[in-house]
């Protein structure tokens, strides 16, 4: 293909390939010639322009495909464009001839079409320089279309489209003459021509001014016409023509030129143009004369085909006018629409009738919904509420007319029961759409709406009543707050008017609508609601025998209430189960024997009564099973089935013995009969079974019953990819409201069913008409039971073909889903004669279900066999059908069969199907059996996956062969084709990145397979192509040009075709993930190039999709277009984040009114200028977005929490640092989040105080991230101060409105977050500013207290559980903080105590202080509710039946996830005020406190309370803090909640701090031990460094309460045995007499467990198992810890070494091998590093090494190791543990780094701690000795560490020193003898002889008074061999200057204590004499020089220095 890509055909490599090739190969050459031309030099294509000409005009005559014709004509108009085009008209005149000849062969045909095709698109290009020629084309255009096939006539109509286009006004001459071929055109019998006429005439109007205005009547019955039997995309394109005209019409374009004043363009008025349309809905299509005829005979019914299309042309219509003209003009709309439903004739019948409004209905909501803003839907909504309330009130004021003659007729009602419907419904729309900003509508006075609403419930037509209700609804779902006041309003008045029965029907309907509503909120209604209802209900039920009249109304309105309650689930359905099973087992008969006696009695009237009240009661019934299914026990169940199986009984008899009397009401009893057996397990009801299948067969082949529309009953029963052969479906269609009209029962209504009121939907429901129902209920049902076939085979059964496949489809499908096998042969052979009869059938959709029926059996017998089998059958059909029904039907069968039984395995069986489905798609003669056969190829392509690839080529060939082949008009066949494409895109999968030849050839077909698809006409085509080349980039996207995708996308994102959409935004989506910027640039290069979108151009493609979203309501389109601008912000926000955030601005401040007003008191006055525009944050109208709905602007407001998550996780540093991105700022041009923050913050406040609660909410949690996010973020200019505090009084004005009275809880719940926050972030200093917040959060404290005693409940309870915790939560966090900072400040300054008025700790502590009393006990009533909520089920009968201090027993469920998310921070704030009072009572809580906040189980009731004891109070307030700890720490759930581990951590250490609960665990063995188990398990599995801390500090305080336990009790017995023998006090401790420690029981087990297990994670070596392992190699190296590592290990440690004083004598002789193993171990690894190991992890280690040695001093120091008892064998221990130590000098390891200073510290804590027993044995002694005095050779700074240690030993204990004295002292002198010799040259040698020095000197000090003064005769001279003489001391380097000064201050020091030793040494050495006394005279010389030198400046210098320069 690369050959192609050449200005000129390679005509020598074209004439080489085949034919099909050929055409390929042609058709990449135009693709390339369409793309190089525009670009091209202009001389080059004049040089080369005869020669193109030829090779095109050669493409042109030799008969080239549809998609070849259309890329020649382009590249031909291009190349006369680019190059000359003087000669173009020669080509015209060829092209006029080839027309005209008069060749009519088929071969010649694609010629001709070429030649009308070139023709278009030269006049398209060229325009006006072929003008002189364009009047002899069109009149040979025109003239051929009379004798033109289809396909001709779609030709000329495109091509005279373009012709128009190009030469726009100079075309007006021939205006007459195309309108009317066209008009032919438009009703021609052929869909694809019509749409292209409609094209046409689209291009016509734009000049020719006659359409819209003398010829508009005329087109406009034309229109309608051509509605008549069109498909989809007729009525479209017929819509769009239609609309714009009309459009036109009333809003005329600026007339052009002259030639629009002679034709006189007048305007047509509104109610001029809807006469119009009004006609044609009444009428239809037919002329005057014949619809008067049609009116005669009474067969005047207008297709719905019409019907549809007129309303779509309405739609364009006032689309085209636009928004503005709309809200100009709403209310004579209004009127008009209103008129038209209320006509007879169009609601001549129900279906009709239904049909009509639906219409209505869906002109009103695709108008008012997508075209205007808030404000203006509000304005809206006013005008329908008084267009309703006219309504009604001429309704009234008829029916009380007295004068019979002009009293209303039912016709009258009928007519304003359907404007009701409709003006209704959309009022319901319009408000649940504006959700809470439609707050306004109701406090209204003017239109009193809710009045309005309530008073159509009184209307006498059930439907108006049901439209009623249903807006009712809409409004509760909207403002949850009116859901409970409407309740009690309709409740009241149902009670007041219980014997009207318009009344009782309409508030029943209103009610049953309301509990309906509760599914869609969340806050609910109170539950008491529930009461009342159910008291209505049996109410009603109860007096429905008393009066006949209403008795029907009554019984419906009871069962509706019954039925309505039961959705609001088990929570509140349990309380009332039991009266429910009484009043179902009132409404039937006690047993089968009562219901014949019952038989016998009562006529048809009472019988009627009497089936509406058991269907009702069914429904009911149908109701529990759906919402409750929880409820239903065995025991409920065998309740239920005594009414079943009468009502089951009931069925046949009545219809025997009074057949049409109570046809209807038997009809809906059968219907409810079936849906609830349906929901139930066959088993349950087999006794009845006979009944049920006979009653069944008869409804199921009853010839009046089979109403049932094969397009309701069929579609949901065929596979969704199967249904794209029939056309668009209905769920991809933006009209499906209206197009489902179409099937023949019509669309469903309320009224059918008005039980279904109370779903869960959005939309409002639509049932079908009851035997529609009936037939589809007793269908499925019928399939549920299919097994017992055996009762089956009794009936002789005769159904009609439409049912017949229904049938054994559900039965089969039935069967796979339950996983049961088919049972015997006789069951399967039915079925299967059945299923492969049906695929013969006529009925396509039959066809469609037989093939998927096919493939369910298949899946049920699950035999290969078998399978293989039924693959033959369609084979052999396949071979000898020539209809074209049984070749689709079998061809669909071979590709469905092995749907879902895992793929095709046999290469076989693949390559006979391959071929068969090759064959019939070549099949040109049918394209309806070309479409099912590629269709069927593509899913066999997706069944073999790779075992097709040896059928790509082939199938690629094919593929494309066709694409370049097959019409235009046929667009389903193209739609096959692209399905197949897209199939072998998948197969290929990234085998497609390949780059060899076979593979490149492959990837450029599937690209020209693309290329033909993407200039389909077809929108569904082009869709297709769309998703091939998303496939396409995923495996090979180096191969898909973005700059062609892009744009293509672009333009079609705002096509009217919704699937073409979804595919453009699904492409997008996919491209953003990883080419998102690409993906934007090239979509703003489209727009600048082209202009083809406003929106792009202004805000990028971002910004369009922003508009898109906005526009959207379909629910799986705007989840992709969020998850598109997700993910281009997640790639390209921190790029570009300026352009991000002024893109959620401008979308945020696109709302058509300004945000909630704040006012702004005297509190705010002091703040910055520049802020004072956040408080009226009016909408920015002068953005690129106006009247945007609140959920886009919720989701640009979560846009913006996204940037900071992302600039977090994936930005630089100084996103969240003022001075470093102030200095990035100065040397780069990057943009940074914090220099944004002012407008994050307005953006916050903007949301935190708009109408709508959604966005509220938003804003307050955007509010929230900010806070957290930049908080701690210093302001660079003010040093001391932050950047946030400049915006308090946003905050503060922020969330001010969130605490109003009428703010919603979540609302409140969220803005106390924010709040806690707020106070906690430390961002506000002056406790002044801060009051403003903390005044809030005091009134909901307040409000709080408040509590039950608030009367009017208008949401949920658990609602006000929800707000109550969020308070506590938030005050709970606010004095964590506060006690922390205040324990942080007393921890860095103990003597600062004045600096305590700002918010620090003391300050914000002060805050608190106040409500602290009246906290403490909520919190310990909220900790109190949430241990008795989180008890296991079987404890539910223990809980207090009125529930908790802040829930009711009834909201339980409601509640607990409220107390699961607030109960950890109120845990650490009830500790920590615990800890503060040290657990002494204070009874100082306030006297007012109205809410009884004392927890249940610190006094049941207040004469109990007053006996408890406080230490039983304080007690149970222990045991409740541990125990929720404890319960929470051990659960399995916990694995997400950091945050709530490390509460429950923080609340036990503030605990364990105070005395008395120390006392508490330490007196309790057995809860010490579960905790240290608890704490076990969670140092395993929790590896957060912080918890794992927690735990070990944790742990520590448990010891520590241990080992005052014991202390104490070893102390008392001391003190009360003090008089008895010492052999009499017992051994308290652990271990007691024998040392054994039970695991699981004690303490110190525990305790040694969990620091093993600490230890042996981080240092692996310890372990012997472990040691050799890789784990245990370098990666457990003391050189790998962290600083947390090393804290873990000091920890644990510190915990071992308290181990054995909670231990008897005994026991500490158990654990203390374990202890010295694991100390010394440790010590091994942290002294002995390999070589080359460096000092990397040394600063860890610092920490590890001192902990590790005073742990060992701790053990070596316990008074376990001189207790009479245990002192042998601790010294024994000990001394092993010595030799251990001294092993370590002698490491196994090769070339080891010895931390030998460590190794003699721990040497010297042995000698100088452990008893003389241990440290003078032999060899041990001496072995020390050696340690010392080989580190005395040492060269190292050890010597230093050395001598210091030795001074202690030299120090310590006669018996230990004296062998250290004699084995170092001489060593000692002579090192410090050699000084002399050599003088040290650096301050470590300097040190190291100083501490030689002080050593020796403890030596001497340590010797007996008889020895001294030898030794200090030994000392002085030493000391004097450090002095150097005057010349010498002057050039000396500064350690040795320092040895010589520190020498003679010893000298002096130590020479007046022993002076006779001194003065015979000087008197004995004059050397030694004159030395020392030349050194004191210099020295004094020296002193005497600094006095003088110091004098002078001291005068002179101030008396106090100043700290800090402030220059």
């Amino acid at each position: 293909m690369e050959r192609a890509h050449s200005l000129l055909l390679n005509e020598e490599a074209c004439s080489q390939l085949g034919e099909h090739q050929r055409a390929e190969f042609v058709f990449e050459w135009l693709r390339f010639l369409k793309k190089l031309l525009p670009a091209a030099d202009r001389v080059d294509v004049k040089k080369n322009q005869k020669c193109l000409v030829e090779q095109l005009t050669g493409i042109l005559i030799g008969s080239p495909g549809p998609p070849t014709r259309w890329l020649l004509a382009h590249c031909l108009a291009l190349l006369y464009r680019v190059g000359d085009s003087l000669t173009s008209s020669h080509t015209v005149d060829r092209c006029n001839d080839i027309i005209r000849s008069k060749d009519d062969s088929p071969s010649y045909l694609p010629t001709r079409l070429a030649a009308i095709a070139c023709l278009g698109a030269l006049y398209e290009q060229l325009g006006r320089l072929l003008v002189n020629t364009f009047k002899e084309t069109l009149a040979n255009l025109l003239k051929a279309i009379k004798s033109a096939e289809s396909q001709g006539r779609y030709e000329i109509m495109l091509s005279v489209e373009k012709i128009l286009r190009g030469l726009g006004v100079s075309a007006v001459p021939c205006h007459r003459d195309i309108y009317k071929a066209t008009r032919a055109c438009l009703t021609d019998r052929s869909m694809a021509v019509r749409c292209a006429a409609a094209k046409c005439l689209l291009e016509l109007q734009r000049e020719a001014v006659f359409l819209w205005t003398s010829e508009l009547e005329n087109v406009a019955t034309l229109c309608f016409r051509a509605f008549e039997s069109s498909n989809y995309d007729v009525r479209v394109a017929i819509s769009k023509l239609l609309g714009t005209l009309l459009a036109t019409a009333v809003e005329p374009k600026q007339p052009t030129g002259t030639v629009a004043h002679r034709q006189g363009s007048r305007r047509s008025s509104l109610e001029e143009v809807m006469d119009l349309l009004t006609g044609g809905f009444l009428r239809g299509g037919a002329g005057f004369l014949r619809a008067s005829g049609d009116k005669l005979k009474g067969t005047s019914s207008v297709s719905k085909d019409i019907r549809i299309g007129i309303t779509q042309s309405c739609v364009v219509f006032v689309s085209c006018l636009g928004g503005v003209w709309l809200e100009a003009n709403f209310s004579a709309l209004l009127v008009l629409l209103m008129e038209l439903v209320s006509q007879t004739r169009a609601t001549q019948t129900p279906a009709d009738a239904v049909c009509c409004r639906r219409c209505i209905s869906f002109i009103l909501r695709a108008t008012l919904g997508s075209l205007l803003g808030e404000k203006a839907q509000i304005a809206a909504a006013k005008e329908i509420c008084l267009a309703i309330g006219k309504q009604k009130r001429a309704v009234d004021a008829a029916m009380c007319d007295g004068n019979v003659e002009t009293r209303v007729t039912t016709t009258d009602v009928a007519a304003s029961q359907h404007v009701l419907v409709c003006a209704l419904l959309e009022l319901g729309s319009l408000v649940q759409g504006l959700a809470s900003t439609a707050a306004s509508l109701l406090t209204d006075t003017s239109t009193a709406l809710l009045d309005t609403v309530i008073s159509v419930l009184l209307h006498p037509s059930v439907s108006a009543r049901l439209a009623a209700a249903w807006c009712l609804r809409c409004v509760a779902v909207a403002l949850p707050s009116q859901g409970a006041v409407l309740l009690d309003r309709c409740a009241e008045r149902l009670n007041a008017l219980k014997s009207c029965p318009e009344a009782v029907a309409g508030y029943s309907s209103a009610i049953a609508a309301l509990l309906g509503a509760v599914q869609h909120c969340p806050l609910g209604i109170p539950h008491t609601k529930g009461n009342v209802v159910m008291g209505l209900a049996e109410d009603l039920l109860r007096s429905a025998t008393q009066n006949s009249r209403i008795s029907i109304q009554r019984t419906q309105a009871g069962w509706l209430l019954l039925s309505s309650l039961n959705t609001l689930g088990p929570a509140v359905v349990e309380h009332h189960l039991p009266r429910m099973l009484v009043l179902w087992r009132c409404a039937f008969p006690p047993s089968i024997r009562d219901l014949d006696m019952e038989l016998r009695r009562g006529d048809h009237f009472t019988w009627q009564v009497t089936l509406e009240g058991r269907a009702g009661a069914l429904c009911a019934m149908k109701s529990l099973v759906i919402h409750c299914r929880d409820l239903l026990t065995d025991d409920v169940i065998g309740r239920l089935l005594t009414p079943l199986a009468c009502a089951v009984a009931l069925v046949p008899t009545l219809i025997k013995s009074y057949g049409n009397l109570i046809k209807n009401t038997s009809v809906v009893f059968r219907l409810r009969v079936y849906e609830i057996l349906a929901l139930l397990p066959p088993k349950t009801y087999e006794e009845s079974f006979g009944i049920v299948l006979k009653q069944l067969v008869t409804d199921i082949t009853g010839p009046e019953n089979v109403v049932c529309s094969e397009l309701t009953l069929l579609p949901p029963l065929c596979h969704s990819d199967d249904l794209a052969l029939l056309g668009p479906a209905l769920q991809d269609m933006d009209q499906h409201y209206i197009e489902e009209q179409r099937s023949s029962v019509g669309g469903g209504t309320l009224e059918y069913d008005p039980f279904t009121i109370c779903v869960k939907c959005q939309d409002v429901p639509a049932p079908l008409p009851p035997p529609a129902a009936l037939t589809t209920a007793a269908v499925q049902l019928f399939g549920c039971n299919f097994l017992f076939y055996d009762k089956l085979r009794d009936y002789n059964l005769w159904i009609s073909p439409q049912l017949l496949t229904p049938l054994s489809f559900l039965c089969v499908q039935h069967l796979g889903s339950s996983r049961v096998g088919l049972g015997p042969e006789e069951v399967r052979k039915p079925a299967l004669g059945l299923l492969v009869g049906a695929l013969e059938s006529s009925n396509p959709l039959l066809r469609c279900m037989a093939a998927e029926g096919l493939s369910r059996l298949v899946q049920v017998v699950n035999d290969p066999a078998f399978t293989v089998s039924m693959t033959l059958v369609s084979f052999d059909k396949l071979k000898t059908a020539r209809d074209a029904v049984t070749r689709t039907g079998h061809a669909l069968a071979l590709g469905s069969l092995y749907r879902y039984v895992g793929g095709i395995s046999s290469p076989q069986h693949l390559s006979a199907c391959v071929g068969i489905l090759f064959t019939l798609s070549q099949d040109s003669t049918s394209p309806e059996v070309q479409r099912w056969a590629l269709h069927s190829l593509s899913m066999v392509i997706d069944h073999a996956g790779p075992l097709y690839h040896g059928h790509v080529e082939a199938s690629f060939t094919l593929v494309l062969r066709l694409l370049l082949s097959i019409p235009p008009t046929h667009v389903e066949v193209h739609q096959s084709l692209g399905r197949c494409l897209n199939a072998l895109v998948t197969t290929l999968g990234p085998d497609l990145q390949g780059e060899g030849q076979s593979v490149s050839a492959l990837r450029t077909s599937c690209l020209v397979g693309c290329a033909v698809m993407q200039d389909s006409p077809d929108c569904l085509v082009e869709a297709q192509a769309i998703s091939c080349l998303q496939q396409l980039h995923m495996f090979a996207p180096r191969h898909v040009n973005l700059a062609s995708l892009v744009p293509s996308l672009c333009v079609n994102l705002c096509s009217s075709y919704l699937s073409l959409r979804r595919a453009v935004v699904a492409c997008l989506r996919q491209l953003a993930q990883k080419e998102a910027l690409e993906v934007s640039e090239h979509a703003v290069a489209l727009c600048l190039l082209s202009s083809t979108d406003v929106t792009i151009k202004e805000v990028g493609l971002e910004g369009a999709l922003f508009s898109l979203l906005d526009r959207e309501s379909d629910p799986r389109l705007c989840q992709d277009i969020q998850e598109t601008l997700v993910h281009m912000m997640s790639s390209i926000a921190t790029g570009k984040l300026a352009h991000w955030l002024k893109l959620c601005k401008d979308v945020l401040s696109a709302s058509a009114e300004s945000t909630a007003p704040v006012e702004t008191n005297q509190e705010e006055e002091g703040e910055r200028d520049d802020d004072a525009s956040v408080f009226h944050a009016t909408s920015e109208s002068s953005g690129p977005f106006t009247n945007l709905r609140w959920s886009t602007r919720v989701f640009a407001v979560e846009c913006v929490c996204r940037i900071i998550a992302l600039c977090e996780s994936h930005g630089h540093p100084a996103h969240f640092d003022m001075a470093l991105a102030q200095e990035h700022r100065l040397h780069e041009s990057t943009d940074f989040l914090v220099l944004h923050l002012a407008a994050l913050i307005r953006m916050a406040f903007m949301a935190a105080t708009d109408h709508s609660d959604k966005l509220r909410l938003s804003g307050l949690q955007t509010l929230l991230v900010i806070i957290r996010k930049f908080a701690a973020i210093p302001e660079p200019e003010f040093p001391g101060h932050v950047i946030l505090e400049q915006y308090q009084a946003n905050v503060g004005a922020a969330l001010r409105p969130a605490f109003t009275a009428d703010a919603p809880p979540d609302v409140t719940a969220k803005a106390c977050q924010v709040c806690s926050a707020w106070i906690a972030s430390g961002v506000v200093s002056d406790l002044r500013d801060l009051r403003r917040v903390h005044q809030l959060l005091a009134s909901s404290l307040v409000k709080v207290q408040a509590g039950k005693e608030v009367p009017s409940q208008l949401y949920n309870e658990g609602t006000s559980t929800m707000e109550t915790l969020a308070v506590l939560k938030a005050w709970a966090e606010v004095y964590i903080v506060a006690v922390q900072r205040r324990q942080g400040e007393q921890a860095a300054s103990p003597l600062l105590e004045e600096d305590c008025g700002g918010a620090g700790g003391p300050g914000l502590l002060t805050l608190v202080q106040t409500d602290l009393a009246t906290l403490s006990r909520l919190w310990l009533a909220a900790l109190q509710d949430y241990v008795l909520l989180t008890l296991p089920q079987d404890y539910s009968a223990q809980l207090p039946a009125t529930g908790g201090t802040f829930y009711t027993a009834e909201t339980a469920e409601q509640a607990r996830p409220h107390y699961c998310s607030s109960w950890a921070p109120i845990l650490h704030a009830t500790a920590l005020w615990l800890n503060s009072t040290g657990f002494i009572m204070v009874d100082d809580g306030p006297a007012n406190l109205s809410r009884p906040v004392t927890p249940t189980s610190m006094g049941q009731s207040t004469s109990l309370a007053s006996v408890k004891s406080p230490e039983d109070i304080s007690s149970d307030r222990l045991h409740l803090i541990l125990g929720i700890s404890v319960e929470f720490l051990c659960s399995p759930h916990s694995h997400d909640q950091m945050e709530n581990i490390s509460s429950c951590l923080q609340a036990l250490q503030a605990l364990l701090e105070v005395s008395w609960p120390r006392s508490k665990v330490g007196n309790d063995q057995v809860l010490s031990v579960e905790l240290l188990s608890v704490l076990h398990r969670l140092i395993v599995t929790r590896e957060a460094p912080g918890v794992q801390l927690a735990v070990l500090e944790l742990v520590r305080q448990v010891v520590c309460a241990a080992q005052e336990h014991v202390k104490e009790k070893r102390h008392s017995a001391e003190v009360d045995d003090g008089a008895a023998e010492k052999e009499t006090v017992p051994e308290f401790g652990e271990g007691r007499d024998t040392g054994g420690l039970v695991p699981g029981r004690s303490l110190v087990f525990g305790a040694l467990e969990l620091c093993l297990c600490v230890l042996v994670r981080k240092l692996p070596q310890l372990s012997p198992k472990l040691a050799g392992s890789p784990s245990g190699g370098q990666g457990g190296s003391s050189l790998s810890l962290s600083d947390s590592d090393c804290r873990q290990v000091a920890a644990a440690l510190a915990i071992l070494s308290d181990l054995p004083s909670i231990c008897s004598p005994d026991g500490s002789v158990s654990i203390l091998p374990t202890l010295m193993y694991l100390l010394m171990g440790v010590l091994r690894e942290l002294v002995q590093q390999p070589c080359g190991g460096g000092a990397g992890g040394g600063e860890a280690l610092g920490l590890v090494v001192p902990a590790a040695l005073q742990a060992l001093r701790a053990v070596l120091s316990s008074p376990m190791s001189r207790s009479e008892k245990s002192r042998g064998a601790w010294a024994h221990l000990l001394r092993c543990a010595l030799n251990t130590l001294l092993d370590f000098w002698d490491s196994g390891t090769p070339n080891p780094v010895v931390d030998e200073v460590s190794l003699l510290t721990a040497l010297t804590i042995f000698l100088l701690t452990a008893s003389p027993e241990v440290t003078t044995a032999q060899p041990l002694q001496t072995r020390c000795i050696d340690k010392f005095k080989a580190s005395l050779e040492s060269k190292d700074p050890v010597v230093s560490q050395s001598y210091q240690l030795l001074m202690s030993v030299f120090q310590s204990k006669t018996g230990v020193a004296v062998p250290f004295i004699q084995g170092l002292g001489s060593c000692v002198v002579g090192h410090l003898q050699g000084v002399e010799r050599r003088r040290p040259q650096s301050s470590k040698e300097l040190q190291a002889i100083q501490d030689g020095v002080r050593a020796l000197e403890a030596l001497v000090f340590a010797a007996d008074e008889m020895h001294r003064p030898q030794l200090v005769a030994i000392l002085l001279p030493i000391l004097i061999s450090f002095l150097l003489d005057e010349n010498a001391l002057s050039s000396a380097p500064a350690s040795a200057r320092t040895l010589h000064e520190s020498a003679l201050q010893d000298l002096m020091r130590i020479g007046p204590q022993h002076s006779s030793v001194f003065k015979a040494l000087m008197a004995s050495s004059p050397h030694m004499k004159a030395r020392l006394e030349a050194a004191v005279k210099g020295n004094q010389e020296s002193v005497n020089a600094k006095a003088t030198q110091l004098q002078v400046p001291s005068k002179t210098s101030p008396s106090i220095q100043l700290k800090t320069n402030f220059l």
